[in-house]
């Protein structure tokens, strides 16, 4: 099925033609990227609004905006709770975790790592984001071009060599200001991909009202879910604290989003492109959720899944514009355009902080131990633009070979969610704590991400219930495929397939499974972030009072009487500049009674 024309295709071109665009300007613009300083950080001149866009896109793949519209289609609105979790978050995030990045102004996040706690940590910790994060890029690519084959009828070979090399070429070429502007530019076509959805149903539907009563009447506007329960899919509780974690696991403390907003001029302006990301984001968040109920009002009456014209629900937004926008000039490639757009944000976005995170974690220390010298800043440019380009080819021979990795996809998903937690709370330790040490954070970190993989990777799990839906209205001559080959779509989003609103009779009850892999899915980054964190900090204590672990790394003298603030969140910061003031006005003040007594 291919409603795809010449004006879709050229609206494609066009936009893919000005994202490379871009890169070559800022090539030749501004320095001329001579520096790390300008290629990996935006010579630290970005203002607060483009960064808070980036911030946004970095994250927001087509995987997330197709699954998104997926999950208010097939379990209701609830999910948007979650945006309570982003306003409770930004200030965490903005006061206690950026100021202390800032001050340091490094290019890899980790180096605070081996500054608090040694370079040990630093290589577990750039280590753990390097995997998370290629095996991420693969996936990014071949989610979106199978969903994508349905539409454009270009095959997924050339959909993954058009999104990679058009990414790899403006993220080496234009660096980090480019990527930045790009996102921009991205983030807008995002909005215009998904609001095509809507006010093509909207059309259809006589306006956004029928929409609205459709989806209460289905049971879909469900905001009174509040059980206590951990096991319950989504409640109000699961969604604010498994999604607080979450956004500060990726906001707060990771590398694609710390490099952005150091790249802004400064302190107040990164904050505030933290608060600008928060309005960017939940606006993204609902108009996507919204976009699943105009996908639902428009097949209430005929699952798509049920009666066998798709394999998977995360094909309903290709499928829907495939039914809907071939009437409208231009229309449809706008909206193919949003979904490419969304992958190349993220891609380029994993490109170049995992570009700045090899420099700074393994060239840069490698080449001074090798050589007995320290890298110039004029000499890593190059480097950094090679590392750049080859993970942005490895990017595409990952999403090559996606098919046949099977499993591995599905686990690739996983480690992205169960490496924040145990990560959090690594760097909660280091900026909230001076008893944690080096070998018992290590202990913790070992332990958070023992559990999180087993309880990730474990099963098996009880498939997950959804609303109702409807096949009553499906006229038999249309039960042809969309597209066999986005069959392995579901897997790679949930590893089930779930076509029907019961649990099958051979499918043991809920309470068959063990409990902790019944979990809420957002739990298990909260449980390994508490379990990392109370091991961490426990096993620093016994360490310490055994003497096998100190915390020398705080100090800047080797007699340890000077601490360095710069490692600790503010708050406590403060309150240990007070305590050391206090301990010299007291000593002061005894030598000054001691020396009138004597007097």
């Amino acid at each position: 099925m291919n409603n795809f024309d010449g004006w879709d295709y050229a609206v494609l071109i066009i936009i893919l033609i000005i994202s490379a665009a871009i890169g070559i300007y800022y090539r030749f613009s501004g320095g001329k990227q001579k520096t790390t300083k300008e290629y990996l950080m935006a010579d630290q001149s970005m203002s607060a609004l483009p960064v808070s866009f980036s911030l946004m896109a970095s994250f927001m793949s087509a995987v997330t905006l197709l699954g998104v519209s997926k999950e208010s289609y097939e379990y209701g609105m609830i999910f948007c709770v979650i945006n309570i979790s982003y306003i409770i978050s930004t200030p965490i995030a903005a006061y206690l975790f950026l100021p202390v990045f800032y001050k340091m102004r490094t290019t890899s996040v980790y180096e605070y790592l081996e500054r608090r706690f040694g370079h040990t940590m630093r290589m577990a910790a750039s280590l753990a984001f390097s995997l998370q994060m290629i095996l991420y890029m693969g996936i990014v690519l071949y989610a979106p071009a199978l969903a994508l084959e349905a539409v454009t009828g270009i095959n997924k070979v050339t959909a993954i060599l058009t999104i990679g090399i058009v990414c790899t070429f403006y993220s080496t070429v234009g660096g980090m200001k480019a990527v930045l502007i790009t996102d921009v530019f991205q983030s807008l076509l995002m909005f215009a991909g998904i609001y095509s959805v809507i006010i093509v149903s909207a059309i259809k539907a006589g306006g956004l009202k029928d929409i609205w009563n459709v989806a209460v009447d289905s049971g879909r506007i469900n905001m009174d879910e509040f059980s206590l329960d951990p096991t319950v899919r989504h409640t109000w509780w699961t969604l604010i604290i498994g999604g607080m974690v979450t956004y500060l696991s990726l906001y707060g403390v990771n590398q694609t989003q710390v490099q952005r907003l150091l790249s802004v001029k400064n302190l107040k302006g990164a904050q505030a492109a933290l608060w600008w990301n928060l309005p960017i984001l939940s606006c993204l968040s609902f108009s996507t959720l919204f976009s699943g109920l105009a996908i639902f009002y428009y097949y209430r009456n005929c699952d798509p899944v049920l009666s066998g014209r798709i394999k998977s629900r995360d094909q309903l937004m290709p499928l829907f514009a495939v039914d809907t926008m071939g009437e409208y000039p231009g229309l449809c490639g706008l909206f193919v355009s949003g979904i490419f757009s969304a992958s190349l944000s993220t891609v380029s976005s994993s490109v170049s902080s995992l570009s700045a995170v090899t420099l700074e974690d393994y060239i840069k220390p490698a080449y001074k131990k090798i050589f007995k010298r320290t890298m110039t800043d004029t000499s890593t440019t190059l480097p950094s633009k090679i590392m750049a380009c080859i993970y942005g080819i490895v990017c595409i021979a990952l999403a090559f070979t996606a098919g046949s990795m099977g499993g591995v996809l599905q686990a690739s998903l996983t480690i992205f969610g169960v490496v924040g937690g145990p990560l959090l709370a690594v760097f909660t330790l280091g900026v909230g704590t001076t008893r944690a040490n080096q070998r018992g954070v290590l202990i913790g970190l070992l332990t958070g991400l023992v559990f999180s993989f087993c309880i990730g990777f474990g099963g098996p799990k009880p498939p997950p219930v959804t609303l109702p839906v409807s096949d009553e209205g499906c006229l038999q001559a249309n039960v042809t495929l969309v597209a066999e080959s986005l069959s392995l779509v579901e897997e790679m989003f949930n590893g089930t397939t779930t076509t029907t609103t019961t649990t099958p009779a051979n499918i043991p009850a809920p309470t068959d499974y063990f409990w902790l892999y019944r979990i809420s899915y957002l739990y298990l980054c909260v449980f390994a972030f508490i379990l990392t964190l109370v091991v961490g900090y426990g096993a620093s204590r016994i360490l310490e009072y055994f003497k096998l672990a100190d915390n020398s790394q705080i100090y800047l003298d080797s007699l340890r009487r000077q601490i360095d603030y710069d490692l600790f969140a503010p708050p406590l910061s403060r309150k240990l500049r007070e305590r050391d003031t206090n301990d010299e006005l007291s000593k002061l003040n005894y030598c000054d009674t001691t020396t009138m007594v004597l007097g």
